[in-house]
């Protein structure tokens, strides 16, 4: 095999799996509702049960911690907001008790998950799927294009003790194609320039999310979260940019105007 032919050996399989799981998120975020709840629901769980296996809790902890974080999801967003507040944080301080090494990073990311899932429910609830696309496409685009650019251009590596795949032209080339997902937003009635610096930021929300995951795995010595995605591992490596974008999104909503508009 080439060395061209096999810097994209994963590519039909990664793709084939990346159009499913598109298929049935956009899906969806496009219904909204019960289906858009179930799917955070089911992520929430399927994320922090892929991290506590990568931690080194065990299958059982696992599961149980799974199950616990997706039900104390489910509490939070349904339960009116004073009292289901305190389900965000729940699962996290519940996992020190139950894990025994690895424990503030189970709790730092699993608090992370949960907010992040929290935030992508109440987002498609107050901006519409139009703004829920428009959040996928940044942290897909940020993702192929810093894939296909990685593997064309190569050039120094980003951080090669943590990723050793990633180079400084895909890390940029997803910034540029998260700006043009930002500049084809801005047809949208009234919307001003800023989505454009929006969406750059939550391209590198994402990146972030991904190099974390990418650190966790290093310190853990395994490859992939789990073996449930063909060509992308586990739930977690396929969404770890989402967590970052989403908790990002959460945070600049306090601060500028969301949807941004013209000035």
């Amino acid at each position: 095999m080439s060395l061209q032919a096999e810097k994209f050996s994963d590519l039909w399989v990664r793709m084939g799996s990346g159009a499913v799981i598109a298929v049935i998120g956009l899906t969806c975020v496009w219904l909204g509702g019960a289906p858009f709840l179930a799917l955070c629901c089911f992520l929430t769980g399927a994320l922090v049960w892929e991290l506590v296996g990568m931690l080194g809790g065990g299958p059982k902890r696992a599961l149980t911690l799974g199950i616990g974080a997706a039900l104390a999801f489910l509490a939070a967003r349904l339960l009116p907001l004073g009292v289901g507040l305190p389900f965000i944080l729940l699962p996290s301080i519940a996992g020190i008790a139950l894990l025994s090494r690895n424990r503030t990073l189970y709790m730092v990311f699993t608090a992370l998950i949960i907010i992040a899932a929290y935030g992508l429910a109440v987002q498609r609830v107050d901006f519409g799927f139009t703004w829920m696309l428009w959040l996928a496409l940044v942290v897909i685009v940020t993702d192929v294009a810093g894939y296909f650019a990685g593997r064309f251009l190569g050039g120094p590596k980003f951080w090669p003790r943590v990723s050793p795949k990633k180079t400084w032209s895909g890390t940029i080339a997803g910034w540029v194609g998260a700006g043009a997902v930002g500049a084809y937003f801005m047809g949208q009635p009234g919307v001003g320039p800023e989505v454009v610096g929006i969406s750059i930021a939550l391209s590198m929300a994402s990146q972030m999310g991904d190099i974390a995951e990418s650190a966790m795995k290093r310190k853990m010595g395994v490859k992939d979260s789990s073996n449930l995605i063909p060509g992308h591992g586990g739930v977690f490596d396929r969404f770890d940019g989402m967590l970052g974008a989403s908790v990002f999104l959460l945070l600049i909503e306090q601060i500028v105007e969301f949807p941004p508009v013209l000035f």
